[in-house]
């Protein structure tokens, strides 16, 4: 199992590679805008959306693939102790849950990113502040990591990867608990996940140092000492990086 950690990381990394550029526009106030917001000639919304979510799904499976992984394995040991017939089926339909509702994220995240592309493009004075508005949320992200809101959000997510219920043995409980475990894991992944996002998706040190983040946060015990050393280790590193991130951005304004 502890080779899952540094798997996901090479995983992300050679997704990244094999991925096709995706294009930049460099913007007023110094950063580039990609082009994995903005509509191609003749490419209709929904085509640019579907695209974007097949790279955002391609992205999360191996990212989040090492937080994932240790809980389907615990639920997999359940049904196998409840004497399910294919909990390997059971695993992968949970899977599948989990990672629907990290495409509906996707989606959601396509069309405020579209939008607020769609805006920087017509108005310079937003293009301007959007390298002090990342490192705004940098800093958020950072001091949400702190918050008791967090280490509830963590050990939700820890206890819903351990409750199985009865353990009934059809497809629909697995989709479920797949479901279930998603949505926990996506509010407990908010401030990294929105790191990722303004830090830039395509960047490779970002990607993998949230992978890490991720696994490590879910890999301890919920509640353990070396638990909330590594969330608040990693909420400081945040801030620091926000705060040189704001000041980098007021010299260039």
């Amino acid at each position: 199992m502890a080779a899952l950690v540094p798997a996901g990381v090479a995983a992300t990394l050679a997704w990244h590679a094999s991925m096709p550029a995706t294009g930049a526009m460099p913007m007023p106030g110094g950063w580039t805008l990609s082009m994995a917001w903005m509509r191609m000639c003749g490419q209709s919304w929904a085509r640019t959306a579907i695209s974007f979510l097949g790279m955002w799904i391609a992205m999360m499976v191996p990212m989040m693939m090492p937080a994932l992984a240790p809980m389907l394995w615990r639920y997999r040991q359940a049904l196998t102790g409840a004497g399910q017939a294919r909990p390997g089926m059971s695993m992968v339909l949970a899977g599948a849950g989990y990672f629907a509702v990290w495409g509906m994220v996707g989606l959601a995240v396509f069309a405020v990113g579209a939008a607020l592309a769609a805006m920087a493009m017509h108005a310079q004075g937003l293009a301007r502040a959007a390298p002090l508005a990342a490192a705004v949320v940098v800093v958020m992200a950072g001091v949400l990591q702190l918050t008791a809101w967090k280490a509830r959000q963590l050990a939700r997510c820890t206890h819903a990867a351990g409750r199985t219920g009865a353990l009934p043995g059809h497809a629909g409980s697995a989709w479920r608990h797949g479901l279930r475990l998603g949505l926990h894991c996506t509010r407990c992944s908010a401030g990294l996940t929105a790191v990722l996002l303004v830090m830039g998706v395509m960047d490779l040190r970002v990607m993998a140092a949230v992978t890490l983040a991720m696994a490590l946060e879910r890999w301890m015990p919920a509640g353990a000492r070396a638990t909330r050393l590594v969330v608040r280790l990693t909420g400081g590193v945040l801030v620091g990086v926000g705060v040189a991130m704001l000041m980098q951005a007021g010299w260039g304004g």
